[in-house]
């Protein structure tokens, strides 16, 4: 049974630090492509982060770049968002996906930046 669980979330003010953590089971996880998404409220799901798997190559949406981090443990079966420099408008539930053959979802952790 594959599991996607992600952690981490929480509330902080702007300015703040978050990292967040996503554990894959049941999957060979080396051989997956890992990514971050985020859903706001009325808005629709986005990219915001992807890894590949291999050689860990990264790509960020424009909004994140030079703020957000994202870096995997293939020995944890783990994917890392760290986060910096968090801002309102950062607020969203964020989503784990795994991607190979079949992509697999998490049930997402809700980051909330507010003062």
């Amino acid at each position: 049974q594959v599991q996607v669980v992600e952690s981490g979330g929480g509330v902080v003010q702007p300015g703040g630090s978050l990292r967040l953590s996503c554990a894959a089971s049941g999957i060979t996880f080396s051989r997956y492509a890992m990514t971050w998404y985020r859903q706001a409220p009325g808005k629709e799901r986005e990219l915001v982060a992807r890894i590949t798997s291999g050689s860990g190559m990264t790509n960020y949406a424009d909004s994140v770049k030079g703020r957000f981090t994202i870096s995997r443990d293939n020995a944890k079966n783990t994917v890392y968002l760290q986060m910096s420099s968090l801002k309102p408008e950062d607020t969203a539930v964020y989503y784990c996906n795994a991607q190979y053959l079949s992509s697999y979802w998490g049930q997402g952790t809700q980051v909330t930046v507010s003062s």
